[in-house]
């Protein structure tokens, strides 16, 4: 996968990291890693709405990054683990306070749908 290359204008940290964690799915995998390493199938399940081949292809740019680690074990069948690497680790303060405020504006708008609602007498 190509990575943009990026200028040092003032907002190009912040442009890095979202560039890193970017799209629907990259930031949700960062999330379930941070309980221990998974398996594909485990991932899967975690999230219903991604599809096979979205996943490979979210966890190889997440490789390739360098924000999570595959271990592949001799067994037959052989296992496959993801992990958080170093790195991955890192930006679990970050992925924390996007839970966080997902949570207070996950609140926030239904208690303005609650409020908007008319009272029915």
């Amino acid at each position: 996968m190509k990575r943009s290359q990026f200028d040092c204008a003032p907002g190009c940290p912040v442009e890095l990291t979202l560039g890193l964690i970017d799209g629907k799915w990259k930031g949700v995998i960062l999330y379930h890693l941070q309980d221990g390493p998974l398996r594909f199938g485990e991932l899967r399940r975690r999230l219903p709405g991604i599809t096979q081949r979205m996943l490979t292809k979210q966890l190889r740019a997440l490789e390739q990054d360098a924000l999570i680690s595959r271990a592949v074990f001799a067994e037959v069948p052989p296992r496959v683990e993801y992990a958080l690497s170093p790195s991955g680790h890192s930006l679990r303060p970050v992925i924390d306070a996007l839970k966080a405020w997902g949570e207070r504006h996950q609140g926030a708008s239904q208690r303005t749908v609650v409020a908007a609602e008319p009272a029915i007498s």
